[in-house]
C-alpha cells in the first residue's frame, strides 16, 4: 500500500472517533504528556497547534507553560526548509500562518526548542511516524542539535509500514494508553 492510501485510511480512522472517546483520549494524552515532562523536565519544548483531528493538548501546554516551560509553535519558512519555532504562551492572539494553520500574531522565532511534540497521523512499531506528506518534520529531526522527538497519536493509529531512507525515528510515542 501506498503511504497517501495508508495516510487517507488513518485519517478516517481518526475522524470516526466519537466526540466523547475524544475527550477522554486527549485528557489521558494530556497526563502522559505532563507525567513524561516530569521524568525529563526540558526547558523548552515545541507543541502543535492542533489540526485534522490531532489530539488537542491544550491543558498539558497551560500546564508546562504554568510550570515554566517556554513553549514553541512550528512555522513553516518554505517547502523545503526545517520547521522554526516561534515563542508561544496559551492564550497569546493567533493568525493564520502556512496553510492556515495558526501561528502567534506577533512571531518571534527562537532556537530549536529541546523536546518536541510532534502529531502523528499513523506510526509504526519501530517509533517511525507517518506525518503529512511534507517532510517537515523529518528535516527538523536532521538538524544538529537534534531536539527529544515525541510522538503524539491515538493507539488506533498505530499500523505497519516501512520506512523511507529520510524518515527518522522518534525517541517514543505517547497515545491515551502511556508511551510506546
Amino acid at each position: 500500500m501506498i503511504k497517501q492510501d495508508l495516510r487517507e485510511q488513518l485519517l478516517a480512522r481518526r475522524r470516526a472517533i466519537t466526540p466523547e472517546q475524544r475527550a477522554l483520549h486527549d485528557a489521558a494524552l494530556s497526563a502522559h504528556v505532563l507525567a513524561w515532562w516530569e521524568r525529563q523536565p526540558v526547558g523548552s519544548m515545541g507543541v502543535y497547534w492542533p489540526i485534522r483531528g490531532e489530539p488537542d493538548l491544550q491543558s498539558a501546554h497551560a500546564e508546562l507553560a504554568r510550570r515554566g516551560v517556554q513553549l514553541a509553535l512550528p512555522v513553516v519558512i518554505d517547502a523545503n526548509s526545517p520547521l522554526q519555532f516561534v515563542r508561544w504562551t496559551p492564550g497569546d492572539a493567533m493568525v493564520a500562518g502556512a496553510m492556515k494553520v495558526p501561528i502567534p500574531a506577533t512571531p518571534h522565532i527562537i532556537a530549536q526548542p529541546a523536546a518536541l511534540l510532534i502529531p502523528c497521523v499513523g506510526f509504526n512499531p519501530h517509533r517511525m511516524r507517518l506525518g503529512y506528506g511534507g517532510g517537515f518534520y523529518d528535516r527538523t529531526l536532521a538538524q544538529e542539535p537534534r531536539p527529544l522527538a515525541i510522538g503524539i497519536a491515538y493507539r488506533c493509529l498505530e499500523t505497519n509500514f516501512p520506512a523511507d531512507g529520510h524518515d527518522i525515528a522518534l525517541d517514543t510515542i505517547l497515545t491515551e494508553e502511556g508511551a510506546s
